[in-house]
C-alpha cells in the first residue's frame, strides 16, 4: 500500500501568497483560519482555499504581499497571546522560535533591501567615493568579487559599506570585473565623476596597465570628467614586503620539525605530554599557513621559546635538530623572529574598519623611520641591539663565538628590506602632498600647495583659532567646522581624502564571513542569499 510518509513532499513557499498556507511544526496551516491540512499536497491547500476563501482572489500584487504579512502577524499575535495564558514561563522562549525556515530567509532578505534602500538614499548625498574590491572562490567553485563603496557628504559624514557582492560563472577577466563593478554603481545611481579611487589586491586582473579593472574604472571616470587614483592595498604590499626576507636556511629546518611533531597523531600527543611533564611555557607548537599575515610571526616565536624542549624531544626521537647547537644559526633565528614580530606589528596597526589613508600612511612612515634606526644601530662598531631581544639573548648565551660579526650582515637585510617598502609603496608615495595638505595643514608651505589652495590655506595658517581648533578636535571634526564659502577648496581636498579607501582589509573580512557561512554543509546556499547575508554581517 502506497504511504504518503515516504513520498518526501514539502511546502512550497509560493504556496503563501497564492493560498496564504504557512509550515508549522511540518503542518501545512492556513493562515486566514487556522486550520490543518494533514498532506503536503497543492489539489488539497487549493481545494481548501477555493471552498472557504475565495473572496481573497480580489487581492493581487502588492495588496496580497501586505495581507499575508499581516495574517502572518496575527498569526504570530494569538500564538503568543495563547502562551501568555497557558505557560507565561515560556513566553520569552516561544518569541524566539521563527514559524518555518522560509520566514528566517524572508526577514534576510527584507532587512537586505532595507539596507540597500538606505544606502541608495545616502549615496544620493555623496560629494565622493571610491571603491575597494576583491575576489576569491566559494567552496561551490563560483568567483565571487566583493566591491565596498567608501562616500563622503557635505558635512563630512563618512559611510563605509557593502556595495554589492557579484557573483561571476564565467570567466574572471579585468573586462569581466569591470562590467560587474560598472553595474553595481550603476544600479546604486552613483555619478561615475565623484569616483576619487579604487583599491584593489593588486592581482593582474586587477591592476593591469591596458585592461586591469583599475585601469579601466579610471579611464571610465576621466571619461565621465572625474579623476580617479589607483591603489593597491596597503596591506597586501606589507605582506609581500615581509617575504623579501626569505631566510630558507632558517624557515625550511623550523618547518621541517613543526611538521615532523604535528604530523603524526602520536608524535604530537607525546610531545604535548612531554612540555606539560617539565611545565614548559607552551603547551604545544603552531602550523605556519603561508596564506594567513600574522602566521610566520607567531610560528617562529612558538618554536624560539620552546626550541630546548624540541630539542630534548627530538633527542628522544632519534631526529636530533643540529641547528639548534650552532651559535650562527641560532642568532640568525632571534633576527628572523625579531624582525618579523615588527613586521606583525605594523600588519596589525594597518587593520581595522573605517580607517582613513592618512592614518596608514603615517603607519607606513613611522616603520621606515624604525628600520633606519635599526640599521644604524646594527651597524655600529658596538651594535646595539635593544630592539632586538631574541637576537640579544643569543648573542649573551654564546659570548665566545663573537656573534657580533654578523650584525653588518643583519643592517644590510634590513637595508635591502627598506628599499622593497620603498619600492612597493610607489602609489602612496605619489599622493604623499596631498596626505600631508590634509592631514597637517598648518605645517605646510603654501608655495608648495597646488595654485587653487594656496590663498585658503594663508588664510588658514593666520587664523589662530582655527589653529587651535586643529590642535583639540579629531581631523574629521576641524573640516566639518570649517566655513563652507571661506574654505571651499581647502574641504573639497579633505572630503577627497577621506573618501580613499587604504586597504582591502573589509573585503578580506567579509570572505572570512562568506567561507563561514557558506561551508561544506550549506554549499548550496542560493548567490542572492550569500549577498543579502554579507549585506547584514557587514
Amino acid at each position: 500500500r502506497r504511504k504518503v510518509d515516504s513520498e518526501g513532499r514539502r511546502f512550497q513557499d509560493r504556496w503563501k501568497v497564492e493560498y496564504f498556507f504557512t509550515e508549522i511544526e511540518n503542518h501545512c496551516v492556513c493562515l486566514i483560519c487556522q486550520e490543518t491540512v494533514a498532506v503536503y499536497k497543492e489539489f488539497n491547500v487549493k481545494r481548501h482555499y477555493q471552498s472557504r476563501h475565495s473572496t481573497y482572489d480580489k487581492l493581487t500584487g502588492h495588496d496580497r504581499s501586505e495581507k499575508l504579512k499581516q495574517l502572518e502577524a496575527v498569526l504570530i499575535e494569538c500564538v503568543m497571546k495563547m502562551v501568555e495564558n497557558i505557560c507565561p514561563e515560556k513566553k520569552q522562549e516561544f518569541a524566539n522560535i521563527c514559524l518555518a525556515r522560509n520566514t528566517v530567509a524572508r526577514r534576510i532578505e527584507e532587512i537586505s533591501s532595507d539596507i540597500k534602500r538606505q544606502l541608495t538614499s545616502k549615496g544620493v548625498d555623496f560629494d565622493f567615493f571610491s571603491i575597494a574590491c576583491d575576489e576569491s572562490t566559494d567552496l561551490s567553485d563560483t568567483a565571487q568579487l566583493l566591491i565596498f563603496m567608501r562616500g563622503v557628504d557635505d558635512e563630512m559624514n563618512v559611510t563605509e559599506e557593502l556595495l554589492d557582492l557579484q557573483s561571476l560563472t564565467d570567466q574572471t577577466r579585468g573586462k569581466d570585473l569591470f562590467v560587474s563593478v560598472s553595474s553595481a554603481i550603476d544600479d546604486m545611481k552613483l555619478p561615475w565623476n565623484k569616483v576619487t579611487g579604487i583599491i584593489t589586491d593588486g592581482a593582474p586582473a586587477m591592476v593591469g596597465e591596458r585592461s586591469g579593472l583599475s585601469t579601466l574604472i579610471c579611464n571610465k571616470v576621466i571619461e565621465e570628467g572625474g579623476k580617479a587614483i589607483k591603489l593597491h592595498c596597503i596591506i597586501h604590499q606589507q605582506v609581500l614586503c615581509a617575504k623579501h626576507l626569505k631566510y630558507d636556511h632558517v624557515m625550511k629546518p623550523v618547518l621541517k620539525t613543526i611538521n615532523f611533531i604535528r604530523s603524526k597523531a602520536l608524535c604530537h600527543r607525546q610531545f604535548k605530554q612531554f612540555l606539560l611533564d617539565i611545565q614548559a611555557e607552551y603547551e604545544d607548537v603552531l602550523y605556519h599557513n603561508d596564506v594567513r599575515w600574522l602566521s610566520r610571526g607567531s610560528a617562529l616565536q612558538r618554536f624560539y621559546s620552546l626550541r630546548k624542549e624540541i630539542g630534548e624531544f627530538l633527542e628522544t626521537k632519534g631526529q636530533p635538530m643540529r641547528e639548534l647547537s650552532d651559535p650562527i644559526w641560532l642568532a640568525d633565528l632571534g633576527f628572523l623572529v625579531d624582525i618579523t614580530k615588527h613586521l606583525n606589528v605594523l600588519n596589525t596597526s594597518l587593520q581595522g574598519k573605517d580607517a582613513a589613508v592618512n592614518q596608514l600612511y603615517s603607519h607606513l612612515k613611522a616603520f621606515g623611520t624604525k628600520l633606519q634606526l635599526f640599521i644604524r644601530q646594527l651597524s655600529q662598531t658596538q651594535p646595539n641591539t635593544i630592539h632586538f631581544s631574541a637576537l640579544q639573548e643569543i648573542m649573551n648565551s654564546f659570548p665566545q663565538d663573537n656573534i657580533s660579526a654578523q650584525t653588518s650582515r643583519y643592517a644590510a637585510d634590513i637595508a635591502s628590506l627598506a628599499g622593497e617598502f620603498k619600492w612597493r609603496f610607489q602609489d602612496f608615495a605619489a599622493i604623499e602632498k596631498e596626505i600631508s595638505l590634509f592631514s597637517s595643514p598648518f605645517s605646510v608651505d603654501p608655495d608648495d600647495a597646488p595654485d587653487q589652495l594656496q590663498l585658503e590655506l594663508i588664510e588658514l595658517h593666520c587664523d589662530s583659532e582655527l589653529r587651535s581648533r586643529h590642535q583639540q578636535l579629531s581631523l574629521v571634526n576641524f573640516y566639518r567646522q570649517l566655513d563652507k564659502s571661506r574654505f571651499q577648496e581647502i574641504r573639497t581636498l579633505a572630503k577627497k581624502m577621506l573618501s580613499l579607501f587604504g586597504s582591502t582589509y573589509m573585503c578580506e573580512k567579509t570572505f572570512s564571513a562568506m567561507n563561514f557561512n557558506k561551508n561544506r554543509v550549506r554549499t548550496r546556499l542560493s548567490d542572492s542569499h550569500l549577498r543579502d547575508i554579507l549585506c547584514i554581517k557587514t
